[in-house]
């Protein structure tokens, strides 16, 4: 080995869903929204002046993050934006778990975490998930540098109640908790009525899900301000200019057109629980997903088997060969016909 890799920091990286090139295939494989984005973002594309391309865009984000305080009912000064909520979490790593003492968060969730933790050397304990996929809130009441958690949690899509998460941000009241609520659009509520009451409080949301951006990358994190403002001190300590100046224009059509939003996301649930009755009769079981997708294992046939011949029919699925989950697809919610589609092939498939 030459000298110079003796000091490359080397970490095992986090695996994004497979992208596939064809125009033909099914994609459920990476929780994108099968629908476009608000007519008001078409309509800010079309006219957006490409002279402004030639300079670099307002370092605050202050026309995006007041489109998201305003939304939401809250100041500016409670709000951060950056590249997709992946840029807003590692920001919020990089600031605030910095103790000797380990951050928690659950062996089966995100996994991206463990990826940041290793990466800046973050002691880190994994609660493991009971045997119905839950997160037990007593797992979080001991000493530690950080918590954090998706709600729903992904893959699972299991939604934990509001109740719950005060119980563990009562709990953890001398470090920072952090709520990721990438899904919570599609049938939970926000915890973000917390936040005036804890000040240790953090929540994470993006435009990639539920606001059909995911290609935009824009994430936001809201919370009280000296978080917000000590989230700052880092992000101008290391990219001063994160969103560009499209994704600032367009993201705040996006923001504002709240009757499209109710709509994609209403047709998105119901479509959610149609496949869901349709897998319960094909033999599938799975947790109560409140999510755009559906975490689910078949009574006879293996997962990754499945998951093999829908790949072959260009139906994208996600598998994860992790322990625990190894018996499981995460079957992101496509249109309706696209989910007809889906089922359709599984029924003619299992029925051989």
């Amino acid at each position: 080995m030459d000298n110079w890799e003796n000091y490359v920091r080397k970490v095992v990286p986090y695996v994004p869903g497979e992208q596939p090139g064809q125009a033909s295939v099914i994609k459920l494989n990476t929780n994108e929204n099968p629908y476009p984005p608000a007519p008001g973002v078409l309509r800010a594309l079309k006219a957006f002046d490409v002279d402004k391309l030639r300079l670099y865009p307002e370092p605050d984000c202050k026309v995006l993050v007041e489109a998201i305080a305003e939304y939401y009912g809250l100041n500016a000064s409670q709000v951060f934006v950056g590249v997709g909520s992946d840029d807003v979490l590692a920001m919020i790593f990089m600031t605030f778990f910095n103790s000797p003492k380990p951050i928690f968060f659950p062996d089966i969730t995100y996994s991206f975490y463990d990826v940041w933790a290793d990466m800046l050397k973050i002691a880190y304990e994994q609660k493991p998930l009971d045997e119905a996929f839950l997160i037990r809130k007593e797992d979080y009441y001991g000493e530690n540098g950080g918590v954090i958690f998706p709600n729903p949690n992904a893959p699972t899509g299991v939604l934990m109640e509001l109740s719950e998460i005060e119980d563990i941000v009562a709990h953890n009241r001398d470090v920072v908790v952090v709520v990721d609520e990438a899904y919570i659009d599609f049938g939970g509520v926000s915890a973000l009525p917390l936040i005036e009451k804890y000040d240790n409080l953090l929540i994470v949301q993006t435009f990639s899900k539920s606001r059909s951006m995911a290609g935009m990358r824009i994430g936001f994190a809201m919370g009280n301000e000296k978080l917000i403002g000590y989230i700052n001190d880092v992000k101008y300590s290391f990219n001063s200019y994160t969103l560009n100046q499209t994704s600032l224009a367009l993201g705040v059509e996006a923001i504002r057109d709240m009757a499209y939003f109710e709509s994609t996301t209403r047709r998105i649930i119901d479509t959610r629980e149609w496949t869901k009755r349709e897998l319960q009769a094909l033999g599938f079981f799975f947790c109560d997903s409140k999510s755009n997708f559906i975490f689910a294992a078949h009574r006879a046939v293996p997962a990754k088997q499945i998951f093999e011949a829908l790949r072959k029919e260009n139906i994208y699925v996600r598998y994860f060969s992790k322990e625990r989950i190894k018996n499981y697809l995460r079957i992101s919610i496509g249109t309706q016909a696209e989910m007809e589609k889906l089922i359709d092939f599984l029924k003619r498939y299992l029925a051989d």
